[in-house]
């Protein structure tokens, strides 16, 4: 909750002032980085952080980041994928984005010391990244930064979207449960449209963080309550199916990316941070959460799909006792915590759209504050009719993960990762260079076209049903 940078942004992980366009007009000369390079300069020195955070501070944020409602949507996962795939599918998927999270970090830290600037955001490191790439790539250099932004855009709208069904969703649950009614979905969603619009039109971060602070203490409750939900009766893998269909892995993938993947925040963590060197390394910051986040989501998957089985729903709280008062009261806290997040996760949709795109066409002559709360309107708008027009849990989560993290949190970084290193890797370092990120950007583009396609399929369906 820093003060506003001298761009206008408050979120840092879309805090980029390109006043000096950083030097990509150089970028068609084949040793610009070597030019550029100055090993004496360590971005991490330069770094004015207003208020740094602690190692276990933004161990707790990353933490947050990726225990939402990715979590609770992992037994479904796991419905798709059967309980050894799952299992199995979960770790494996966790290296490889905590892998491409190091490379990214990493391609962060040489591309600020080229430049002589203490810290970037993703667009930035990808934008300068392409530049100092070969020749067929560096004329995509002033693209990839827009493009970059709007996977990152439609992310959160997407986040935003599964909020709102998640909203609902568990509203209505308890108003059946209270009313033995079985009340339309989208009754709920119009219901909480006038709140939703209300709690992002808070233009600051620090009015909603006392809201946040709550929210995440209620999660955390809230989760405890599930696991005894889970576990009160004995779990069982009889009728469980330990290998799914290979058809569903693909709602699998794109499940467990939208629950993993925290890609917009891990960069603004980092150039937040006291100790930034301490993010990578073996047991640095990075890998320490991760396989903490890893091992909570194995386990939800697991034991709440071998206690629900085939008949696990988009979220968790949705197959709890329908008439039991701690359930209810579970599903309202998940409610009102997520209805919260919602200002969040929004709030960076907001960041990109009013400083990135529509400031910045407003003459001064134009009353700039009414057209930001028409922003702000607009794009609670959009989400809330997108959870109208399909108020499925699990395939928006599916949706969303494939189509923007399979981009985000594997084939930007790998190609990140190339670009960056290109002209200083020669013989059989370089092979493997290009090859294994080109794996990495293959599953990305699979994951992205496979994923995306599957999860529309079953929209399609479930929708012409």
């Amino acid at each position: 909750f820093s003060a506003m940078s001298k761009n206008g942004h408050t979120n840092a992980a879309f805090v980029s002032d390109r006043a000096d366009k950083l030097e990509l007009a150089e970028k068609g000369q084949k040793n610009k980085a070597l030019v550029s390079k100055d090993p004496d300069y360590n971005p991490y020195h330069h770094r004015d952080v207003e208020h740094p955070t602690t190692n276990s501070e933004t161990l707790f944020h990353l933490l947050k980041g990726s225990l939402g409602t990715g979590i609770l949507a992992m037994p479904n996962a796991f419905r798709n994928s059967g309980y050894i795939t799952g299992s199995i599918g979960t770790i494996v998927i966790g290296f490889i984005c905590t892998y491409c999270i190091h490379q990214l970090v990493k391609a962060q830290f040489e591309l600020c010391r080229r430049k002589k600037i203490p810290s970037m955001n993703y667009p930035a490191v990808a934008e300068t990244a392409l530049g100092e790439g070969p020749k067929c790539l560096s004329w995509l250099a002033p693209y990839i930064g827009t493009v970059v932004n709007t996977f990152l855009l439609i992310y959160q709208l997407g986040t935003c979207c599964v909020y709102v069904v998640f909203v609902a969703s568990n509203i209505k649950a308890i108003v059946d449960a209270v009313g033995n009614t079985n009340i339309d979905v989208r009754l709920c969603m119009i219901v909480i449209l006038l709140p939703l619009i209300l709690v992002n039109w808070v233009r600051n971060l620090k009015y909603l963080a006392p809201f946040s602070t709550l929210a995440n203490a209620i999660t955390m409750v809230s989760f405890g309550i599930i696991c005894y939900y889970i576990f009160r009766e004995p779990v069982s893998t009889e009728g469980k199916d330990a290998f799914g269909e290979p058809g569903n892995f693909p709602l699998f993938f794109g499940t467990v990316l939208f629950a993993l993947e925290a890609i917009g925040v891990i960069l603004p963590l980092e150039n937040e941070m006291k100790t930034p060197q301490k993010f990578g390394g073996s047991c640095g910051v990075l890998n320490v959460s991760m396989v903490l986040i890893v091992f909570l989501y194995v386990g939800m998957g697991l034991f709440g799909y071998l206690n629900y089985g085939s008949t696990v729903l988009g979220s968790i709280t949705l197959n709890m006792p329908e008439h039991e008062i701690l359930s209810m009261c579970v599903k309202g806290m998940l409610a009102f915590a997520i209805y919260i997040t919602h200002g969040l996760a929004c709030y960076v949709a907001i960041d990109i759209t009013w400083n990135d795109y529509v400031a910045k066409r407003l003459s001064p002559q134009r009353n700039a504050l009414f057209w930001e709360y028409a922003v702000r309107t607009g794009l609670v708008l959009v989400t809330f009719l997108l959870a109208v027009a399909i108020p499925n849990l699990e395939l928006f989560i599916s949706l969303f993960g494939a189509l923007c993290l399979s981009a985000l949190g594997l084939a930007f970084p790998a190609l990140i990762q190339i670009c960056t290193h290109w002209y200083q890797t020669k013989g059989l370092s370089k092979v493997w260079l290009v090859l294994s990120n080109f794996v990495l950007i293959i599953v990305g583009i699979l994951g992205l076209v496979i994923g995306t396609y599957t999860s529309l399929k079953e929209i399609v369906l479930t929708f012409s049903e």
